[in-house]
C-alpha cells in the first residue's frame, strides 16, 4: 500500500491568496479568482497549488480549504477581534483606562466561530473523496460593528464622533473616550471586504455554522472577563 492510500493530508489555507478580488458584492469561492496582497497570503497560495497537484498527480488524499476569519476564546492577542474583546472584558478592573487603539473600523470581514470550522475539517477528512473546500458564513461585519456589540455585553453604548484617522468611539452616557484610530495599525495594502460563500461544503459534507456572529462576541468578551 502507497503513501497516497493510507494518509490523509489537511491544507490550511487562507482567504489572504484572494487579496482584494471583490468588493463585498461578490462572495468567494473555491473557484474565485486568487490575487494575494500579503507575503503570507503569497506563500499559502502557493502551498495550495502544491496540495492540488499531489492530490492530482499521484491521487493522494490531500484536502485543502480555504476558512473565513475563524475567531474565538483562543484567539491570539495580536488580532483585532481578540484586542477588542481583551480592552472591554478587562475594562471594569482597569483604573486610568487609556483609548482602544485600533486600525480601520471600515475593514469588513466574514466572522465566524473556530469551533464550528473545526467541525468543518474534520467533515472534510472522513468525506471519501478529497476536496477542496471554503468554509464561511456569508455574512460581512465591520471591526465597528464588533466594538459596537463588545462594549454592549457590558452594558456600554458607544457614540462615534469624526472620520477617518480623526474617528472616536465615546461612552454614550459617560462621554468618556474609549476607542480612537491609530495609523500605524493600518495594512500597507488593506483588504477591505472578506466575505465567503459556503455553499459547496453544505451540499457535499452538511456543513453549515452553528454560531451568529453576536453569539461569537458574547463568548469572547465572557471569557475575557472570566479569565
Amino acid at each position: 500500500m502507497g503513501l497516497g492510500e493510507k494518509t490523509k493530508i489537511y491544507q490550511a489555507s487562507t482567504s489572504e491568496m484572494y487579496g482584494n478580488t471583490t468588493d463585498g458584492s461578490q462572495m468567494l469561492t473555491e473557484y474565485s479568482e486568487m490575487n494575494p496582497v500579503s507575503p503570507y497570503g503569497i506563500s499559502k497560495l502557493a502551498a495550495h497549488h502544491i496540495c492540488n497537484y499531489y492530490r492530482d498527480a499521484y491521487n493522494m488524499f490531500v484536502v485543502s480549504s480555504v476558512l473565513l476569519n475563524h475567531e474565538g476564546e483562543r484567539r491570539g492577542l495580536t488580532f483585532v477581534t481578540q484586542k477588542i474583546a481583551q480592552y472591554v472584558g478587562k475594562y471594569r478592573h482597569r483604573h486610568n483606562n487609556k483609548p482602544l487603539q485600533l486600525g480601520n473600523l471600515n475593514a469588513k470581514r466574514d466572522w465566524g466561530y473556530a469551533k464550528d470550522y473545526v467541525w468543518g475539517i474534520y467533515l472534510m477528512m472522513q468525506y471519501n473523496k478529497p476536496d477542496n473546500y471554503l468554509l464561511a458564513t456569508g455574512e460581512e461585519h465591520s471591526v465597528r460593528e464588533f466594538v459596537e456589540l463588545a462594549f454592549d455585553e457590558i452594558g456600554i453604548q458607544i457614540e462615534w464622533k469624526g472620520s477617518g484617522e480623526n474617528e472616536r468611539g465615546y461612552n454614550k452616557l459617560s462621554g468618556d473616550l474609549l476607542v480612537e484610530v491609530n495609523p500605524k495599525y493600518y495594512r500597507p495594502i488593506d483588504i477591505e471586504h472578506l466575505i465567503g460563500d459556503a455553499s459547496k461544503a453544505k451540499q457535499v459534507l452538511g456543513w453549515y455554522p452553528k454560531t451568529s456572529f453576536k453569539t461569537l462576541v458574547n463568548l469572547m468578551v465572557a471569557n475575557a472577563i472570566n479569565n
